[in-house]
């Protein structure tokens, strides 16, 4: 069993209505093991929370924490849980809001690179932001969580 099996993330999915209909705000996954990588790297904004964390609460320090920015208010649109091939289980929530991808500032995390180098670099949790409509979401977003795209999609019809 995955050391990783058990872990729980929870997220903000920010949408937006335009001329050429919804769009979604996701992030592309930082740090040199994503950085070639578009299909399956790109993720809704969201981090881990530990027990006695309400997941609400979590979704929304993680959006303040990877994109630099208060989460918006507005109604939450509860959008589930998905279980990813990592057995992370993620929960999230749909909120209406527009903002300007350029006004992110990352959070960042530290690791060891190259491997076993010895040396420590930051990176940023997610490299860039972009608002994408249903389809080029469905083609880069992390497989399990396009399931947030089909709710969402039901509940906006």
């Amino acid at each position: 069993m995955s050391v990783r099996r058990g872990k729980r993330s929870a997220g903000l999915l920010l949408f937006r209505r335009t001329g050429d209909g919804l769009e979604v705000l996701l992030g592309h996954m930082g740090g040199p093991l994503w950085a070639r990588r578009d299909a399956g790297a790109w993720t809704v904004p969201k981090g881990e929370y530990a027990p006695g964390e309400s997941a609400w609460e979590a979704a929304r320090r993680e959006f303040q924490e990877e994109l630099g920015l208060v989460p918006p208010d507005g109604e939450a649109v509860p959008l589930g849980e998905v279980r990813q091939s990592n057995g992370k289980t993620v929960t999230a929530w749909a909120v209406e809001a527009d903002l300007d991808p350029a006004t992110i500032t990352p959070g960042t995390f530290l690791m060891e690179w190259p491997p076993r180098s010895g040396r420590t670099r930051e990176f940023p949790e997610l490299d860039r932001v972009a608002w994408l409509g249903p389809d080029r979401a469905r083609e880069v977003i992390v497989k399990a969580q396009a399931a947030f795209l089909d709710r969402l999609a039901e509940h906006s019809l």
